[in-house]
């Protein structure tokens, strides 16, 4: 790394420098030459610290967030930039004023609230005053929609009030949540973008037992999936998260499938020329909350921004990309192996699998499991597994499993009430 002492600023010197550790440095004319060792923040501490505590869990409504930004609006960061179908308010959260501009959404789905919950983890450690939060403050522009289809986060459902995926509808921008925004990416002109998503129990890395915690895609922006400079940043970047995230989660970062599809944002916007970055929080063993994979998400998000703020995203790093697993459809959360039932009067040996569907009931999201699959299995792993040695199978209907009844049956002996082994 070079400084011409000459031609840089003495603060910008400054502040440059106060990111890192020197170990040796010359002195040659004006020039400094200089070999450093990047300082690393402790991410455990930073979220421990940073952490918002009044939101938790999985169902992340308006009614949740609101008084929160309306805490943080300390010096006109909130803006109202939008009505949903129903009328709800869209909000944006403006901080910083550095040249390189980054947009970021999330629960464009609203049943995916993960980096909702760390969105304001980062909006807390920006508001702290910590001297990374102040580099970054002075390097970027940060423009945060923590919440673009309210009515499908009060809904808890993937679509928005007139039953539209938000991410199908960047073409024709029929919804009023897309229209919202195309207007602000149009205006606010990003340098970069993250769009911020969750992903299902099912989905492991590559052919692996271990669950795709967090995923990432660089988009394509054409049919041929080819890689222009654009993509290539956003590929670099996430190369350098997992290179990070591997040292906390290993084995549980995965690839997205790439495949072009004009009508998704993410494809879109890579398409206009904006390094845009996909992450998608996931499953953590025994974390249906999602409060461990909240804070992974916050250590990629904290990551990215250093990598930018580096400029460390400037190497040719396809090959490590690629080398992260694609995520595979293997999971499921729950599977009963060597299980005996009589059928037709036969005695027969099966497997079978259950799924928690996430229902709203008295306002919170409840776990409930039903039977999905039996027998041919598609899922090879079960995020609980229970072998039954022989068994026999029986519940209140009688002697065989059927498909969407809920998963309250006996193995021999062993009760299993919604899924689990009644205590």
């Amino acid at each position: 790394m070079k400084f011409d002492l000459h031609t840089i600023p003495f603060f910008v010197y400054k502040v440059e420098l106060s990111m890192v550790n020197i170990v040796y440095n010359c002195k040659n004319k004006d020039v400094y030459f200089c070999k450093i060792k990047q300082y690393s923040m402790d991410l455990e501490l930073v979220f421990a610290k940073y952490k918002e505590q009044t939101i938790q869990g999985r169902y992340i409504t308006l009614d949740h967030i609101e008084p929160i930004l309306h805490r943080l609006n300390t010096n006109n960061q909130l803006q109202i930039i939008g009505k949903s179908v129903q009328g709800k308010s869209i909000y944006s959260y403006q901080i910083g004023s550095g040249p390189i501009k980054i947009l970021l959404w999330s629960q464009m789905h609203g049943d995916e609230s993960s980096t909702t919950k760390a969105s304001f983890d980062c909006f807390n450690f920006f508001e702290g005053n910590s001297n990374e939060a102040e580099l970054f403050l002075k390097k970027f522009t940060l423009l945060w929609i923590p919440m673009l289809n309210p009515d499908g986060a009060k809904l808890y459902t993937r679509e928005n009030a007139n039953s539209i995926d938000l991410n199908r509808d960047s073409q024709d921008l029929s919804q009023p949540e897309s229209q919202v925004l195309r207007s602000v990416f149009n205006s606010f002109k990003p340098d970069f973008c993250f769009n911020l998503h969750d992903q299902r129990t099912i989905y492991s890395v590559g052919q692996t037992n271990k669950p795709a915690t967090l995923s990432f895609l660089a988009p394509a922006y054409n049919q041929e999936r080819e890689i222009n400079s654009s993509r290539l940043k956003a590929i670099n970047l996430i190369a350098g998260i997992n290179e990070v995230l591997q040292k906390y989660i290993p084995g549980q970062i995965g690839r997205f499938d790439d495949s072009f599809n004009f009508n998704c944002v993410g494809d879109t916007f890579q398409f206009f020329g904006v390094p845009t970055v996909l992450f998608e929080g996931g499953h953590y063993q025994n974390d249906y909350d999602r409060e461990m994979t909240r804070k992974f998400l916050f250590f990629s998000m904290i990551t990215a921004f250093k990598l930018i703020y580096e400029n460390d995203i400037v190497d040719n790093r396809i090959d490590k990309y690629l080398n992260i697993s694609q995520n595979n459809p293997v999971f499921c959360d729950l599977l009963y192996k060597n299980i005996k039932i009589n059928y037709d009067g036969k005695e027969k040996i099966i497997n079978f699998a259950s799924q928690y569907k996430e229902e709203i009931i008295d306002g919170k999201i409840v776990f409930n499991a039903y039977i999905v699959q039996i027998d041919a299995l598609d899922c090879l792993f079960g995020h609980y597994e229970y072998d039954a040695k022989g068994a026999l199978y029986s519940d209140e209907y009688g002697n065989l499993p059927r498909l969407d009844q809920p998963a309250n049956f006996f193995l021999g002996n062993f009760q299993f009430e919604n899924g689990l082994i009644k205590s």
